[in-house]
């Protein structure tokens, strides 16, 4: 075994686990906003229509951030 099989099998590795971590990132952001979501319409019960699509746009630029991740993982060589 040469250091270029190694190596290779190194990267393999280290992208998976990349993003594993980088999808760490917008799960704790997701929670954020649901968490302050809820917090908002228990303040404030009559805006939990308009909180409830602010929430889901929040979602959607958050799990933005995961799709990058994954896309990064496939350019790198997954």
């Amino acid at each position: 075994m040469d250091a270029t099989t190694v190596l290779a099998d190194i990267t393999g590795s280290i992208a998976t686990v990349g993003y594993g971590l980088a999808a760490i990132g917008p799960a704790i952001g997701v929670g954020i906003v649901v968490g302050k979501t809820i917090e908002g319409v228990a303040r404030q019960p009559e805006l939990a229509g308009r909180l409830q699509v602010l929430m889901w746009i929040g979602i959607a630029f958050t799990e933005a951030l995961a799709f990058i991740g994954i896309a990064t993982a496939f350019i790198f060589g997954f």
